[in-house]
């Protein structure tokens, strides 16, 4: 039972058999929290875990056989926001490792606030960067995040508002808000919510899915600024496009629309940024889409 009552969850690693066409499960441990929404993984074998409900980021690691430990360490978030039924208290939604570096962001929706951190390896414990966090507008709802490596930002979707925040993370360790765009165009007046995140390999164009307008938002990135421009939203070709994932060749793009349960394929323009449908598939309550690397 995590502090607020509710029932933990728990995380459960797998081995992949040597035709790539089995799971074999390994070993499953307490999330460390309610929910858990997010799992993520860096080279040396740390794992990130999200729990939503739970307001909470848990570290944990993997050993050689790929069995994962115990929680190591568990960071409970505090606070809320003024949506009072989505923003209650602290909803963790997602939590990154900020590529070639050593620090990790995590995403809370219910406090409006991206926590930054870092692990102390002898402790085996998440460590406050000394800029803590950066937070957003008021109702915001920071729910998933992008790294463009290249220029040294980093891209904010918000759920609740619909908009994509574009921060620069300085040499010093600071972190300097650029500017908030709308995943949405400005005469859509129905209800939808952004989901997902992600920016091609070149860190050209930016990607967004919005539910509800059941669209890719697509941005056109500025190489000297990293400011955004929307220009274009391609329809997802089903409902509830909560997650989407570019191929690692940067060709295709796939989408995951959970409640018409169809993954739709698109290919990418790498020279427009642009999409173009090229074929679907029935799947059951797809959520989350992964290439195999």
């Amino acid at each position: 039972i995590d502090p607020k009552g509710n029932k933990m969850g728990y995380i459960e690693s797998f081995s992949v058999s040597s035709g790539k066409d089995k799971l074999t499960p390994v070993n499953k441990v307490s999330s460390g929290g309610a929910h858990p929404c997010y799992v993520s993984v860096n080279a040396e074998g740390y794992v990130l875990a999200a729990n939503y409900t739970g307001g909470s980021a848990a570290l944990f690691k993997l050993d050689d056989n790929g069995k994962l430990t115990a929680a190591m360490d568990v960071k409970q978030h505090h606070g809320g926001g003024p949506n009072k039924v989505r923003q209650e208290g602290p909803h963790v939604h997602s939590a990154f490792f900020e590529p070639g570096t050593d620090r990790i962001f995590v995403a809370d929706l219910g406090t409006d606030a991206v926590s930054v951190y870092h692990i102390d390896k002898n402790k085996a414990q998440l460590v406050a960067e000394a800029n803590p966090e950066i937070k957003l507008n008021p109702g915001s709802g920071p729910r998933h995040l992008a790294f463009n490596t290249k220029k040294k930002i980093l891209y904010i979707v918000s759920e609740l508002s619909n908009t994509v925040t574009v921060i620069s993370l300085n040499n010093d360790g600071s972190y300097t808000t650029i500017e908030t765009v709308s995943a949405i165009p400005g005469d859509y007046k129905k209800s939808t919510t952004c989901a997902d995140i992600h920016i091609s390999g070149d860190g050209r164009f930016l990607y967004v899915s919005n539910r509800g307008l059941n669209s890719i938002a697509i941005f056109d990135v500025n190489q000297e600024t990293g400011k955004l421009k929307l220009i274009a939203e391609e329809p997802t070709k089903g409902e509830n496009p909560r997650n989407f994932t570019l191929s690692p060749d940067g060709n295709y793009l796939l989408v995951a629309n959970q409640t018409t349960q169809n993954i739709v394929s698109f290919k990418r323009d790498r020279n427009t940024g642009k999409l173009t449908f090229t074929d679907q598939i029935k799947a059951h309550i797809p959520v989350c889409l992964l290439f195999q690397k």
